[in-house]
């Protein structure tokens, strides 16, 4: 579905970490629904390369990109060259800033700094000296155990991943009071749906627990997860906000959210009747009790009023459109291992 009416004819669009999960969808959105753009895909395509918590460190793969025909490039964001050799070669009309180091587990506390905040900073002086309109993710990550519901300007960030990016938001403040440019950071809750597998153990419950319930696994919940909520939001109201956040009414920082808080129980409930299953559901103490969020949902007003957003899926429709994929998905990539 086409967002906004402007067919784009002519225009330069950067998209970071355009081989993950959300800047994949972004691509794949303008390739459908705006061919006369032309889209420059940046990503630091994974190498095997993994954090201090056995993670990978980066999540982008090609797979999530087959069918793409725009322009892709491989390179770090840190790279200053390389981001020199971008404003050279290129004159960007819009910044779309996906790439990150996204792991909330990680304990480098540097390399998250440097790759979140101060790299985002060369991209944000690149796009005022382009005139580039910059649309960036920042994260309900930033909230930590704030109260619901989650409010812009509420923030009690509980790891460095939610610290930097509150200090990217910070940045953005600062730099909108004197730039030509709108400057839209939307702060994603909890995103689920196609092209998030190869995030591996960083991908969605929703694709992870379809999963199990396919390879006829009992899945393994949290005592108490009817009460255990989050704000889920699927990935096509995900790149909905970030289209909209391109003719801004003003610029901001915007929660991105469905604003209705659902459990864990029930997204395996909606899975099994999706799928046909009845795997009975085991229920196991949680270790993080004292440092674990039970509840997020997303104060959606300002998002609603800033960029016209409504949320068009509900967690049930969510999850229904994303079956055939979590299915294919099994067949092609799960089984096969």
């Amino acid at each position: 579905m086409r967002y906004i009416d402007d067919d784009l004819k002519g225009k330069t669009i950067l998209i970071t970490g355009g081989a993950g999960f959300i800047g994949s969808n972004l691509a794949f959105y303008f390739q459908e629904n705006h061919p006369d753009a032309k889209v420059v895909v940046l990503d630091s395509f994974r190498s095997g390369e993994t954090l201090s918590n056995g993670n990978l460190k980066s999540f982008g793969h090609f797979k999530n990109l087959v069918g793409f025909s725009g322009e892709v490039i491989s390179g770090d964001i840190n790279d200053k060259a390389l981001l020199a050799k971008l404003e050279s070669d290129y004159d960007f009309d819009y910044i779309f800033h996906e790439a990150a180091i996204s792991d909330t587990t990680a304990l480098e506390q540097d390399l998250m700094i440097r790759t979140n905040l101060n790299a985002y900073k060369d991209l944000l002086d690149m796009a005022v000296r382009q005139n580039a309109n910059m649309i960036y993710a920042s994260s309900g990550a930033t909230y930590g155990n704030a109260p619901s519901p989650q409010t812009v300007g509420v923030e009690a960030p509980q790891n460095v991943y939610g610290f930097s990016k509150l200090m990217m938001d910070h940045l953005s403040r600062d730099v909108m009071k004197s730039a030509n440019i709108s400057i839209v950071g939307l702060r994603y809750f909890n995103v689920y749906g196609p092209r998030e597998y190869y995030k591996d153990k960083t991908s969605s419950m929703v694709v992870q627990f379809g999963h199990q319930l396919l390879q006829g696994k009992n899945p393994r919940l949290f005592d108490g997860s009817d009460k255990i909520v989050r704000d889920f939001i699927f990935i096509e109201d995900v790149i909905q906000a970030n289209i909209l956040a391109m003719q801004p009414k003003q610029s901001g920082i915007y929660n991105v959210g469905t604003g209705h808080a659902r459990s864990f129980q029930d997204m395996v409930d909606i899975l099994q009747k999706e799928l046909g299953t009845s795997s009975a559901c085991e229920y196991i103490p949680n270790p993080f009790i004292g440092r674990y969020q039970f509840h997020t949902e997303a104060n959606i007003e300002s998002t609603k009023e800033g960029l016209g957003y409504a949320p068009r899926y509900s967690f049930e429709e969510g999850i229904k459109a994303y079956i055939p994929e979590i299915k294919r998905l099994f067949e092609e990539e799960v089984k096969s291992v």
